[in-house]
C-alpha cells in the first residue's frame, strides 16, 4: 500500500517538473493569496496589538474624573466649563470608597523650559506621588518626588524622555537647574519613555511637579478656591472593581456637590479601559475583514488549480487508459492526480508564506507601520492552502480516475 502511494507521488512530481511553467503558473494564485492573508492579518494584528501598549501605558484601572458642564442663567456651558473638583474632593475620595487603591489629583498648564541655551515648550502637570504608581510610571534616571515634596512646595521636576532629550540631549539632567516661567527648578529624575497615548499624543513631552509647587510658583490657582484642580485619577484596586469604583465615586461627588436627585453631574467619571477596549475591538475586527478579503484570492488560485488540473487530465487521457490497462486500480489515478494538486497548492504556500513574511517586514520599514506576523496565521493560511488542494483537486482526479480504459486509449 505504501509503495503504490509512493509510487503515485513519484509520478505526480515527475509530471509537474515536466510542465515546470504551467506549475508556476499555476501555483501563483495560491502564492498570492497566502502572502496577501499573512501580510493584512499582520497589519491588522499589529495595530491589534499596537493599542494594547498604549493602553497598558496609560496604567492599568484607571478612571479618570473631570469637571463637567454648569448652567448659567439658563445657559448650559460645555464640558469644563467650571473648575468645580478640589483636592478635598480627591481626599474623600481616597479614604470614602472602598474600591479604590489610589487617586491622585492633577492640575495642567504648559509653559516655555529653559536650560542654559536650550529652550523647549511642553505640557506642565502638577501632581502627587500617586500619579506615577496610578499611571505605572518608571524612573528611567534619578528619583521622583515625595509627599513631603507636595507638602513643602518644594521646586522640584520630573522630566518627560522627550523634554529631557531636547533639553539636554545626550547629558544626564539629574540635578541640573532648568527655569520654568522664570522659577528655579531642580531636575530630580527622567521618567522613562511611554509613547504615544491611544489619542496619538506624545506622553513623554511632560514635566511633572508637586502640586503645591505648581500651584504658586507655575500654574496658579483660583482665588475663590485655591484647592481646585482640573482632574482627578483615580485607580481601582482590580479589574473586577473597576465598575464598582466608578460608581461609588460617582455617588460621593454628587453627595459633596450637594446635587439633588434628578440634577445632571457637574463632572464626568470616564472609564478609560471601556473607551480604549472599545477601539482594541475595532482593530480586531479590521484585522478579519482584511484577512477575509484576502482569503477570496486563495479560492481564485484554488480555482486555477482546478482549471488546470482539468487541462491536465484532458491532455493526459492516453497515459491514464494505459496506467489502467496494465492494472492500475481507479484509486491508484486519484491519489496521483490528488497529489499533484495538493503538491502544487502546498508548494504555493511556503512561497506565500516566504513572500507574505517578507512584504509584512518592507511594509513595516518603508510605512512605518507597526506589523505582527502571527504563527498562528501562517499555519491556518498553510492549512488553508493544503485543503484548497484537496478540495479543488478533488474533481478533477475523480474525473480522471473514473475514465474508462478503452475510451481512453480510443
Amino acid at each position: 500500500m505504501k509503495r503504490k502511494i509512493w509510487a503515485s507521488v513519484r509520478i505526480a512530481l515527475r509530471a509537474l517538473q515536466i510542465n515546470r511553467l504551467r506549475s508556476a503558473l499555476t501555483m501563483l494564485g495560491i502564492i498570492i493569496g497566502v502572502a496577501a492573508v499573512i501580510s493584512m492579518v499582520a497589519i491588522g494584528s499589529g495595530a491589534t496589538a499596537r493599542i494594547q501598549e498604549q493602553i497598558a501605558s496609560i496604567g492599568s484601572n484607571v478612571i479618570i474624573v473631570l469637571s463637567g458642564s454648569v448652567t448659567s442663567n439658563g445657559i448650559r456651558l460645555g464640558s469644563g466649563a467650571a473648575q468645580n473638583l478640589s483636592s478635598d474632593d480627591a481626599k474623600a475620595v481616597a479614604t470614602e470608597c472602598p474600591a479604590v487603591a489610589a487617586v491622585a489629583p492633577t492640575v495642567r498648564g504648559s509653559g516655555q523650559i529653559v536650560f542654559g541655551n536650550s529652550n523647549w515648550f511642553t505640557n506642565i502637570q502638577g501632581t502627587t506621588p500617586d500619579y506615577l504608581t496610578i499611571r505605572d510610571y518608571t524612573m528611567q534616571s534619578g528619583a521622583a518626588f515625595t509627599s513631603q515634596d507636595v507638602d513643602g512646595a518644594t521646586k522640584v521636576a520630573l522630566l518627560g524622555k522627550t523634554v529631557a532629550d531636547n533639553l539636554f540631549g545626550d547629558a544626564d539632567p539629574v540635578g541640573q537647574v532648568i527655569r520654568i516661567k522664570n522659577v528655579p527648578f531642580t531636575v530630580s529624575g527622567v521618567l522613562s519613555s511611554k509613547g504615544q497615548s491611544p489619542t496619538g499624543q506624545d506622553q513623554d513631552d511632560t514635566i511633572l511637579l508637586p502640586i503645591s509647587t505648581a500651584r504658586k510658583k507655575v500654574i496658579g490657582a483660583s482665588q475663590a478656591n485655591a484647592n481646585t484642580v482640573g482632574s482627578i485619577m483615580v485607580q481601582a484596586r482590580g479589574p473586577k472593581d473597576i465598575q464598582e469604583a466608578e460608581l461609588e465615586v460617582r455617588e460621593l461627588l454628587r453627595q459633596r456637590h450637594h446635587l439633588q436627585a434628578g440634577q445632571d453631574d457637574d463632572f464626568m467619571v470616564r472609564n478609560l479601559e471601556e473607551v480604549f477596549a472599545a477601539q482594541e475591538t475595532s482593530a480586531q475586527v479590521m484585522s478579519i475583514l482584511l484577512g477575509a478579503i484576502a482569503s477570496v484570492s486563495l479560492l481564485v488560485g484554488g480555482i486555477g488549480i482546478m482549471n488546470i488540473m482539468l487541462v491536465s487530465v484532458t491532455e493526459r487521457t492516453r497515459e491514464i487508459g494505459l496506467r489502467l490497462a496494465i492494472g492500475a486500480k481507479a484509486k491508484d489515478i486519484l491519489t496521483q492526480f490528488l497529489v499533484e494538486a495538493v503538491t502544487l497548492s502546498l508548494l504555493g504556500g511556503i512561497a506565500g508564506i516566504i513572500l507574505g513574511a517578507g512584504g509584512s517586514y518592507i511594509i513595516s520599514y518603508f510605512a512605518k507601520w507597526h506589523t505582527l506576523i502571527s504563527p498562528s496565521a501562517i499555519l491556518l493560511a498553510f492549512l488553508f492552502s493544503a485543503l484548497i488542494g484537496i478540495f479543488f483537486g478533488y474533481y478533477p482526479a475523480r474525473k480522471a480516475a473514473l475514465l474508462d480504459p478503452i475510451d481512453a486509449l480510443r
